[in-house]
């Protein structure tokens, strides 16, 4: 997942605080109303272009779609919808010239050669469209996808209406001409004209658009499509019935004739008008006072239009209204709400944005419910539904990162647990700051992280196919780090975080790599500096790189997620190259919740790192007493003389005020280390003058003879006198302090900064510290089998020693060769 360097997986990074709706100007939130309806128009009018990809499919794409097949036209593209509303206005011309020509218009009159010829190019668009349609992708019925396979399509096409259109764009008055050689066409023609009407279908397709448009009012679509049915209808009917009269042999024996015996001489618009009023009075049974049926052929005319009428009128009234009414509830309800949700807008002031927002996830409802795949799902039994979950959503789960190599069993849980949503561009799929609730997979579209910087907008990364994004808050237990929202339109499979940490608990091995996976993918986020735990090349399952992440999420605070990886068996006393293990971190850091999981899991306070100091040393010397108190409480059961060692510890590293600390929270300044000895003897042996009065001043006594000279000293004076006595007490008196000088050192072959020389798994030797440094050199030589005489001997740190007298008891010595350096 293309994430950026500023995420961190344990949720402590900082991140600028999350700026909602209110950041937007106010400028914005107040423009005229044009130009928000001109944006919320283009919105609006983008959506009616959208083609829902199938569930769990990533690699539909409109846009690829558009790049990979250049010679194939989109049904939905502006340019051809443009294209299909001029063909539209050229059926509506055919619609009402067909039948006004066949019934009123001369074959020699000038009006009749004109309109010959503006058929004719009405034909040729209708043939071009025809070679347009090999081109144009469609929808499939069966499953509303756009298809652009040419062979399909072409084939599709000369199965369906390709003959009918053919028919219907056949220039017959032309061939008449050919084969006359006169304008004159004979009946016959004028009957195959018939198939113009087969092109009414496109206005009945531009009508359901229109009507599904909410740039455009219901109500007045609806009025105009029926009001555009009835004049056709009355059209057609007042020609055709003029047409009888007018090839009827009697002339005065006609509808028209009985009132006009010269009606052929009358103007066209006359006779024209005159059928019409006919066909209008007819059609609204108003009866005939007038005009009415002569001859025998005029009243069966009359008989069939009049129970045409009578079916229209019980079309009108009852189908009509249940097709209307119900058939088109959905799409009512669908533009009453949108004219709420506009109406809520303006009444509440709100930006450009939301209400784009509110309006593009509406309308993108709108198509999904239409489709009706999710409302199936459901209603289907648990076993078919999590089969077909299992075919559409399962290929997209084990590609993701997080779920990578975990058994089947446990992906299956997480296949039956999501839910597919589709969401329209610029729509905010998680805000900011807020609470870990969902994870989200993207099947397909883009998905844009934001983050805010002084009150703007920054984006920060995109997603794409196949990239989660959710689980870095969801798994640390933290507010979400950045605002993620679409980019395009986009598919996504929603997994609620409690149905996740369920179905992980199942099986103890896939919560494991699934933790590992997600420690993995994000241990190059560089965030935090916690020892050396950023390291390149280091396998996942080592056990460095699982304590490098243990450290990361102690040191970062988050008891949570800590808790988590704990719980997927990771040991809680792995330590890094220096051996400072989570507990180290948390107590340094005053991380008390984390102290307290890694106590829970059975952490070893006791453990030293390569100073020797202990989660205990860290934490009061961080101050942090209140852990210090804790784990001063764990530690002393498995170790007595816990109190001893932290006070030889502060009393031999010379820190008065760690020594201070520890008597004032309630140490005996009398106790013994492991050694058997008291701080006070440590300091006096090492000549520790000022720790030395720290201690008499807490209470420390000396256990021998002596012990009185030592506190008249150390309250009389000055220091230097106070050193000389001591060193005096030493030589003479002191008896406890000789056992100083059978001071025991550690030896260890090689380095840990050097770890080709190394072994951590090697044991050490332990030995008396001789009285010179050659001879330590000599001791050294034997027990590693080296030459004396060409060793380097150095302490923790790395430090070179050259001197017997800057050894200390129980110091760890380091023996390296001197061509090793």
């Amino acid at each position: 997942m293309n994430m950026m360097t500023d995420v961190f997986p344990c949720g402590i990074c900082s991140s600028t605080t999350s700026k909602t709706s209110q950041s937007l100007s106010n400028n914005e939130s107040s423009s005229s109303s044009s130009s928000s309806n001109g944006g919320s128009n283009n919105t609006l009018r983008n959506l009616s272009k959208m083609v829902l990809p199938p569930l769990g499919v990533a690699a539909y794409n409109h846009n690829d779609f558009n790049n990979s097949k250049s010679w194939i036209i989109s049904p939905i593209h502006s340019n051809y919808r443009c294209w299909e509303t001029l063909m539209v206005a050229l059926v509506a011309y055919t619609a009402w010239v067909y039948p006004f020509e066949v019934a009123f218009m001369k074959s020699t009159s000038a009006p009749k050669r004109q309109l010959f010829i503006a058929d004719n190019i009405v034909n040729v668009f209708f043939a071009l469209d025809i070679v347009l349609t090999f081109f144009v992708a469609y929808f499939d019925s069966r499953t509303q996808l756009l298809l652009y396979d040419s062979k399909k399509i072409a084939l599709r096409y000369l199965s369906t209406w390709f003959i009918m259109d053919v028919a219907s764009t056949i220039p017959y008055e032309a061939l008449a001409l050919l084969f006359t050689g006169k304008y004159k066409v004979s009946l016959s023609y004028s009957l195959l004209g018939l198939f113009r009407f087969w092109r009414l279908r496109r206005v009945k397709q531009f009508f359901t658009r229109l009507e599904k448009d909410i740039r455009f009012s219901y109500f007045w679509v609806r009025c105009t499509r029926l009001l555009f049915v009835t004049l056709f209808l009355v059209h057609c009917a007042g020609c055709l019935y003029y047409l009888l009269a007018d090839r009827y042999p009697h002339e005065g024996k006609t509808w028209i004739g009985s009132m006009n015996p010269n009606f052929r001489e009358t103007s066209l618009w006359v006779r024209y008008i005159s059928a019409i009023y006919w066909s209008i009075t007819t059609m609204t049974t108003v009866g005939y006072g007038d005009l009415h049926a002569v001859n025998t052929i005029e009243m069966i005319f009359i008989i069939f239009y009049m129970l045409f009428n009578l079916s229209l009128t019980a079309y009108l009234i009852g189908n009509m209204t249940n097709l209307v009414v119900e058939g088109t509830r959905r799409t009512m309800e669908f533009r009453s709400s949108i004219e709420a949700a506009s109406s809520f807008v303006s009444r509440n002031r709100l930006p450009t944005r939301l209400k784009d927002q509110i309006l593009g996830y509406m309308c993108l409802r709108f198509k999904a419910e239409n489709l009706n795949q999710f409302q199936l799902i459901e209603q289907l039994p648990n076993s078919i539904y999590k089969s077909i979950c299992q075919h559409l959503f399962l290929p997209t789960i084990e590609k993701v990162y997080l779920f990578r190599g975990l058994s089947t069993k446990t992906l299956l849980l997480f296949v039956a647990s999501t839910k597919a949503e589709y969401l329209p561009p610029r729509e905010d799929i998680i805000m900011q700051k807020e609470a870990a609730e969902d994870i989200y997979i993207i099947v397909s579209g883009e998905v844009e992280m934001i983050d805010y910087e002084n009150e703007k907008e920054i984006v920060v990364g995109t997603l794409f196919a196949g990239d989660i994004f959710g689980e870095v808050a969801a798994l640390c237990c933290t507010p979400q780090s950045f605002t993620f929202r679409t980019k395009t339109l986009t598919q996504l499979l929603r997994i609620k975080t409690t149905n996740l940490i369920q179905a992980i608990k199942i099986r103890q091995e896939d919560n494991i790599l699934m933790l590992n996976n997600f420690l993995q993918h994000h241990r190059k986020l560089n965030v935090l500096s916690v020892g050396d735990w950023l390291i390149e090349n280091t396998d996942i399952d080592s056990e460095l790189f699982k304590a490098l992440n243990l450290l990361n999420v102690a040191a970062a605070g988050n008891s949570l997620f800590l808790d988590k990886l704990l719980q997927a068996n990771l040991d809680p006393n792995l330590c890094d190259s220096k051996r400072r293990t989570p507990l180290h971190e948390a107590a340094s850091r005053g991380h008390e919740e984390c102290v307290l999981v890694l106590l829970n899991h059975g952490c070893n306070v006791l453990l030293k790192d390569m100073h020797g100091n202990t989660a205990l040393w860290d934490a009061i010397a961080a101050k942090h007493y209140k852990i210090f108190q804790i784990l001063l409480n764990y530690a002393t059961i498995s170790d007595p003389n816990i109190e001893g060692d932290l006070l030889t510890t502060a009393t031999e590293r010379n820190d008065i005020q760690i020594v201070k600390d520890l008597l004032n929270y309630g140490l005996n300044v009398n106790s013994t280390n492991h050694d058997g000895l008291t701080a006070l003897q440590v300091a006096l042996a090492t000549n520790q003058v000022e720790v030395a009065k720290v201690l008499i001043s807490y209470g420390a006594k000396s256990n021998d003879q002596n012990g009185h000279i030592i506190s008249n000293i150390l309250s009389e004076g000055d220091h230097k006198n106070h050193g000389n006595e001591l060193k005096g007490c030493n030589r003479k008196s002191i008896k406890s302090c000789e056992l100083f000088c059978d001071a025991r050192v550690n030896l260890y072959k090689g380095h840990p900064f050097l770890s080709n020389t190394f072994d951590k798994h090697a044991t050490g030797r332990l030995i008396k510290l001789p009285s010179s440094f050659v001879d330590l050199k000599t001791i050294a030589g034997q027990k590693f089998q080296m030459n004396g005489a060409q060793l380097t001997i150095v302490n923790e740190e790395g430090a070179e020693i050259d001197c017997i007298e800057v050894i200390r008891d129980n110091d760890k010595l380091y023996i390296l060769e001197n061509n090793v350096l």
